[in-house]
């Protein structure tokens, strides 16, 4: 039974829930909530989406290419595809978001992945999922949709990708991809 992202999943460390809203070609609309406390495991950039963040409630302090900013109820906030970010939860109540990636390329595809590892816990200390893992999910995916850690330089990012992909075919790791995406 492949992932239903309509319905809920979070990170115990990150303490984030994410929930799909909508998937159409034009944007993958997803409600995210962030405990008290709560944050993006690393910096990232989406290669080809840009993610704009609509605050429903609580507020939301994150760094977009190195820059700090703060966002309240009815702000917005886009991180526009190509640029470093990360978001945070500082405040004691939760923040809740409406999330848009545009364009939604194969987003619920590359969500089910990450859910699917997630759900698994198969995730470090950090609430970060198992990259290797991650990586060939998006190789065998073909995604479109790709979230790269900001630390990781394009070549690297490929590279990653091409490796653990063929080191996921040996390992057996397409039973992963069935179970997540029902492909």
């Amino acid at each position: 039974m492949s992932i239903d992202l309509y319905k809920p999943f979070t990170n115990p460390i990150t303490r984030e829930t994410f929930r799909c809203i909508s998937s159409k070609p034009e944007a993958y609309t997803m409600e995210w909530t962030v405990a008290p406390g709560g944050f993006v495991p690393f910096e990232h950039v989406h290669v080809a989406q840009d993610e704009i963040f609509h605050v429903e409630r609580g507020e939301m302090r994150a760094k977009v290419n190195g820059q700090e900013h703060f966002a309240k109820v009815g702000d917005m906030l886009i991180a526009p595809r190509g640029v470093k970010h990360i978001a945070y939860n500082d405040k004691d109540e939760p923040l809740v978001c409406i999330v848009e990636y545009k364009p939604g390329l194969d987003h619920y595809t590359t969500m089910q992945c990450f859910a699917g590892l997630t759900v698994d816990k198969d995730f470090d200390r950090r609430g970060l999922v198992n990259i290797p893992k991650m990586l060939y999910l998006l190789k065998r995916a073909n995604a479109l949709s790709l979230p790269r850690p900001a630390f990781a330089p394009e070549w690297m990012f490929r590279l990653g990708m091409e490796t653990f992909f063929v080191l996921g075919t040996f390992l057996g790791w397409e039973s992963l991809y069935k179970k997540y995406t029902h492909k």
